[in-house]
């Protein structure tokens, strides 16, 4: 079997199609590796069908051949997959929304390979360029460095962190927001209101509100479900917004308006730059009345 650049498991998924497309066009030979045989062949890539968790010897013979392995499969394939540790100086990556234990079973599976976690904190539709990626260096290096140097020329703009910061920011941006967008969905469907009404009347922040709420559900479910379930530190996150909804109910009922400032003193603190944040919402508000 020739020699190819990069092997990208998980390559028809959407973080894979992304991944593999720019390697692509930095001029390297790439092959995209999937349980699906289906579909055209995508950024002029060879594909192997093939599972990455009980490899035949036709994807071992290529994992064999390779200096960068992409993982871009879910955490419970990615925990099971057989990749060699052979002693060659490979680069292995995962792209995973859940750092900490698959961190933690790094050493006892590779003692060779460099091995790196990124994850585009983004849609894979919407690109790389301009947007950022939390990075963590599981086992550092030289092809580590390659790597992030790619990313950085393709426009991500790289966070370095450790697992454990990656799971905790994570869960505050990601699951939280999840949360608080499902949340306002589901209370919406319970109101006795009609949705052609709320269309047509709802503000420019109900409007945000509702192209979140299609934006995530109209996704992949498992990739939401991940983010929820699979992220230690999510659970403390939805408490969190449960306990704030329970405070702001009591501040309402029970309080007077120096108590409600308060709540929004608080609500402000979360904020890492008040005057970026609302030149930012005006922008997005000037956009809304397109819908």
């Amino acid at each position: 079997m020739k020699s190819n650049d990069a092997v990208v498991v998980g390559g028809r998924g959407a973080v894979g199609t992304l991944l593999a497309g720019l390697l692509v066009s930095d001029g390297l030979s790439v092959v995209t590796v999937d349980v699906d045989a289906t579909g055209d062949p995508q950024h002029g890539c060879d594909h192997v069908q093939g599972n990455i968790v009980d490899p035949d010897d036709t994807l071992r013979e290529l994992l064999a051949s390779t200096t960068v392995v992409v993982l871009a499969v879910p955490e419970s394939v990615a925990l099971a997959a057989q990749v060699p540790d052979s002693g060659r100086d490979i680069l292995l990556v995962e792209t995973l929304s859940v750092k900490s234990r698959f961190a933690s079973s790094v050493e006892a599976r590779w003692t060779h390979a460099s091995v790196l976690g990124i994850n585009p904190m983004f849609a894979p539709s919407l690109g790389m360029d301009g947007r950022p990626v939390a990075a963590v260096v599981h086992r550092d290096g030289p092809r580590v460095g390659e790597f992030l140097a790619r990313l950085e020329t393709w426009g991500g703009l790289i966070v370095r962190v450790n697992a454990d910061e990656h799971d905790r920011v994570a869960a505050a941006t990601q699951a939280l927001t999840h949360a608080a967008v499902l949340a306002f969905g589901s209370a919406l469907a319970s109101l006795d209101v009609d949705p052609a009404l709320v269309h047509a009347l709802a503000p420019p922040p109900a409007r945000t509100a509702l192209a979140l709420l299609a934006r995530v559900t109209g996704g992949e479910p498992e990739v939401y479900w991940d983010v929820q379930s699979g992220n230690p530190h999510a659970v403390t996150a939805r408490s969190a917004l449960a306990s704030a909804m329970s405070q702001l109910n009591s501040v309402v009922e029970d309080g007077v308006v120096p108590d409600f400032e308060k709540f929004l003193d608080r609500a402000e603190s979360g904020l890492p730059d008040p005057a970026g944040y609302a030149a930012l919402c005006a922008r997005l508000f000037g956009i809304v009345r397109e819908q």
